[in-house]
């Protein structure tokens, strides 16, 4: 569960690690124009897997900055044990540079690939116990960060992440609007049966700044507690976009269903309130047409 160093009380420099990517973005945007200076980085201004970069990055950071660490290369950059291995470089480096700079507080995005496939029901009190290398990856770095940074350290573990301009094409509405797009159909795995936790893109990014804002410590599954079906999901895109073919297909694997408790996070953010799905994916599409 997450405690809360103090109340409502933005910090003066917030550093974004990641800050091109889905979440990183959403947060900067969010940031800017508050009285909270950010510094964005992205891969452009530092390669984290380099053997330098904690050096390189810890001459960046200043005493007392929040540290925001989002990036990671995803299963759509591969799914082996070379990312997997740049992927944990990456969360050295983070840990080398936070403990040099003294940081004052450090918030890494992590992911519910933590958690067993085999796992149905989910809360902070679940295992973590990951089935791949991406869930082992995220693992390996919120252990090093605990071990190695030596700063107040909040581990978010998302779920998947939705809105317009995702950068990942992952599994769910963010691809199905794609295929949309580009193919006019929608291919389900097997007939879509499997529930999921669908997070929209501003709830996400409203969490970290909660949790930035109160210098929050501890660990926190960030979802909204309500799962819906994949092929309920399809269904809800091709309402909204014209001439759709939903295609299932044979199933290879076995049916897997997660649904997360929100016990913690109504405890930590009392009176929280997630996007449903069906407003989130027409701010989505909005987004989309608009952009």
């Amino acid at each position: 569960m997450l405690v809360h160093r103090h109340g409502t009380k933005e910090p003066s420099r917030v550093m974004v690690v990641g800050a091109g990517g889905f979440l990183g973005r959403g947060l900067v945007e969010a940031l800017q124009g508050t009285r909270t200076s950010v510094v964005p980085l992205g891969s452009r201004d530092i390669d984290l897997s380099a053997p330098d970069a904690g050096a390189k990055l810890g001459g960046l950071l200043r005493e007392g900055d929040t540290l925001v660490f989002l990036a990671a290369l995803t299963p759509d950059k591969g799914r082996g044990s070379d990312v997997l291995i740049k992927n944990v470089a990456m969360g050295r480096a983070v840990a080398a540079a936070a403990k040099a700079a003294k940081v004052g507080h450090l918030v890494y995005a992590s992911s519910d690939a933590v958690y067993s496939f085999a796992t149905g029901l989910i809360s902070e009190e679940t295992p973590a116990i990951p089935n791949d290398l991406y869930g082992v990856m995220h693992r390996a770095r919120e252990l090093i960060l605990a071990e190695e940074a030596v700063a107040p350290l909040a581990v978010l573990r998302f779920t998947a992440v939705y809105g317009a301009g995702d950068t990942h094409n992952s599994y769910g509405p963010n691809r199905f609007v794609r295929q949309v797009l580009k193919e006019g159909r929608i291919a389900l795995f097997g007939e879509g049966e499997e529930t999921r936790d669908h997070l929209y893109i501003k709830d996400g990014v409203a969490v970290l700044r909660r949790v930035i804002a109160q210098g929050s410590t501890g660990l926190l599954n960030v979802a909204s507690g309500v799962s819906m079906s994949f092929s309920d999901v399809a269904r809800a895109v091709a309402d909204r976009m014209p001439q759709v073919r939903i295609e299932p297909s044979p199933r290879r694997n076995p049916i897997i269903h997660r649904h997360f408790v929100n016990t913690d996070m109504l405890s930590a953010f009392p009176g929280i309130r997630f996007t449903p799905f069906a407003e989130g994916l027409n701010a989505m599409l909005s987004g989309m047409e608009n952009g």
